[in-house]
């Protein structure tokens, strides 16, 4: 894993993205060739080199948009075929845009369906030899953990839904005293130095899961460690590496004071409201016919009675209240019983608001909340105050997502599914807190083009 603007990515999948790209740029140069291979091109080599770039941009950037550089991507979202095919057609078609408005780089049809097929044909061996190599045993990190308790049990399956699973549990050394719930067949005796325990193992990083803090640690053995070349680290950052999260079992208030990040105010604040007026209104001039169409929809369904919109009253930035603005996607009175959450099936959502809710298309209209500065286009989705009431006494540290403005998408969008109850709200809560920690404009534009996988894909939607 490597850091990138505070930013978790995975190694494996950042060469992934390198190797395809250059995949697909070779796609779109030898299918030139071939299409020229008897006849004299009319292109220079100038323009086929542009073309490539473009060609391999467009669809590595589809492809990213449709999760398949995803780390996370979980064997049951997995649909490579389908999220491939997907990508392709998005790409095919945002090439074709391009070639329309900027005829300077357009190209013959030829030239474009040769390279779709070698494209596809290169991006499905990379991905062959890719899925063959990743999991490899040589080429996981070797963790072992120090402590041998319930925490320490917690971290065994952490990745095993995850496609690539970018390490391995060597062993957990239990300390003097500390009452074991790990398999006894994964324990490691304490009969000597850790570190020549991490050299027999062969281990690539130590992680420290105490189910006591206040228990008393082999420092200087731990100091060795480290100064042999070993990554020490706490369940907070391997959690935070490994999930995407804050983990709200194992954080405490020591670790929230003196740790990196949660860095607000001052040029971030400017940056970030200059890149919410320009993705809101690049949004708007793609989707006001979306838009309009949705409006038109409504209208008839409700027998030209009831509203297009809805606005409910949410918390914001330093839990000032506001109006959200959508396009009602519910009967008029769907709340004459008190407020409730939406449920699958709900029979409360009408036939236009069950599709306009699966494609995320209800949640246009907070273009105008993020233009006039009660909301972000990427961050925490606001919740209503009623709910915020309760999950401040019972979430520690519920409060610290309103230390920003609520989006449109967030990170918690795109790593969770939708939350109907109070335990989603704390899981929810650790993606949060994660995206608050961590900010930054290429994490915004990382989740903004993510966020087209959950709208496709009609992720967490309800």
């Amino acid at each position: 894993m490597i850091r990138i603007f505070r930013h978790y990515i995975s190694r494996a999948y950042l060469w992934l993205v390198i190797i395809e790209f250059w995949v697909f740029f070779a796609a779109m140069y030898f299918g030139s060739n071939v299409r020229f291979l008897f006849t004299e091109s009319w292109y220079t080599k100038e323009d086929i080199i542009l073309a490539s770039i473009i060609f391999s941009m467009v669809l590595t950037l589809s492809c990213s948009a449709l999760g398949l550089y995803r780390r996370t991507l979980s064997w049951e979202d997995f649909n490579l075929m389908a999220r491939i095919f997907v990508s392709f057609i998005v790409a095919i078609l945002t090439v074709i845009t391009i070639y329309y408005f900027l005829h300077e780089f357009l190209l013959a049809r030829g030239i474009l369906g040769y390279a779709v097929v070698f494209a596809f044909a290169g991006m499905m061996l990379t991905r062959f030899l890719f899925y063959r190599l990743v999991n490899l045993e040589q080429l996981k990190r070797r963790v072992l953990v120090i402590g041998s308790g319930k925490k320490a049990r917690k971290l065994i399956g952490i990745n095993d839904s995850f496609i690539h699973k970018a390490f391995k549990i060597v062993g957990f050394v239990a300390l003097p005293d500390e009452i074991s719930v790990v398999d006894k067949n994964q324990l490691i005796r304490l009969d000597k130095n850790i570190n020549e325990i991490a050299e027999e193992f062969n281990v690539d990083e130590i992680v420290i899961a105490l189910d006591d803090k206040r228990r008393i640690m082999p420092l200087a053995e731990l100091l060795d460690c480290k100064m042999s070349g070993l990554t020490i680290m706490d369940m907070m950052i391997f959690y935070e590496r490994e999930q995407g999260i804050i983990s709200l079992e194992n954080v405490y208030p020591s670790w929230l004071v003196f740790c990196d990040g949660f860095a607000q105010g001052g040029l971030r604040a400017v940056e970030k409201r200059i890149f919410d007026l320009i993705a809101s209104l690049l949004l708007f001039i793609v989707a006001w016919p979306f838009m309009l169409l949705t409006a038109l929809a409504i209208f008839l369904e409700s027998g030209f009675k009831g509203p297009i919109f809805y606005h409910q009253l949410r918390v914001g930035e330093n839990n000032k209240n506001f109006y959200v603005i959508k396009f009602r996607s519910m009967r008029t009175d769907a709340e004459k019983n008190g407020i409730q959450w939406a449920q699958k099936e709900d029979s409360r959502i009408t036939r236009v608001g069950s599709f306009i809710r699966k494609y995320r298309i209800d949640e246009l209209p907070q273009i105008f909340n993020v233009l006039i500065g009660q909301m972000s286009f990427v961050g925490p989705r606001p919740e209503r105050p009623e709910f915020v009431k309760d999950f401040n006494k019972k979430i520690p540290y519920y409060t610290e997502r309103h230390r920003v403005k609520p989006g449109i998408t967030g990170w918690a969008q795109l790593c969770y599914p939708y939350g109907a109850d109070e335990n989603d709200a704390l899981q929810k809560l650790q993606y949060d807190l994660y995206y608050v920690k961590n900010y930054s404009i290429f994490l915004d534009l990382s989740i903004m083009l993510n966020t087209v996988e959950a709208v496709l894909w009609g992720k967490g939607a309800r």
